[in-house]
């Protein structure tokens, strides 16, 4: 089964990058033997980002929490 999400995190520039995959992205997908492969040729330059300023992971359902985070990033 692919993936439905696609969680980045841009160490470069302290950004997460969350891409809910389309349904035409997850059948290129299956095309590539390598996901990496898959996010290099088709995903990169689509969503703005470079995978090897990257950390990454997939998920088939996403969900979200943040804590005790202030204004301007800031841990309480």
């Amino acid at each position: 089964m692919e993936p439905n999400y696609l969680i980045l995190l841009n160490f470069c520039v302290g950004e997460v990058v969350k891409i809910k995959l389309t349904e035409d992205e997850k059948r290129k997908s299956e095309e590539y033997e390598d996901f990496e492969d898959f996010m290099r040729k088709e995903l990169e330059d689509k969503y703005q980002f470079n995978l090897s300023d990257c950390c990454w992971m997939t998920l088939d359902s996403y969900r979200e929490r943040t804590c005790n985070m202030m204004e301007g990033g800031a841990y309480a």
